[in-house]
């Protein structure tokens, strides 16, 4: 297992009534997806325990993506990985960011 860590900043703080969100699940080849709220001075925290090692680049241009379009603060990810693909990864990302917020970006 690798653990990898990413903080990224600029984005509008999310209130922190918002319940945790779980999405997906851990399997073969899949992921989970946990946000939750985190005082953190408008950042965003992503924790990864990933089965897939070497691949910290690319999880940093897939977050970076998402981050880009997904402009929220005060948040916590925590992300538990089987070797999903990038595109699973971002879509994951998005769903459990959708369910986090609403449906607002």
């Amino acid at each position: 297992m690798e653990r990898l860590e990413y903080d990224f900043s600029g984005g509008k703080p999310v209130a922190a009534r918002n319940a945790p969100v779980l999405a997906g699940v851990l399997g073969s080849g899949n992921l989970e997806v946990l946000v939750e709220p985190a005082d953190l001075n408008g950042a965003v925290r992503v924790e990864i325990d990933t089965a897939a090692r070497g691949f910290g680049a690319i999880w940093q241009a897939v977050l970076a993506d998402v981050f880009g379009r997904w402009q929220i603060g005060n948040i916590r990810v925590s992300i538990n990985d089987a070797g999903a693909t990038p595109a699973v990864v971002a879509l994951r990302l998005d769903q459990a960011l959708q369910d986090y917020t609403g449906g607002a970006a």
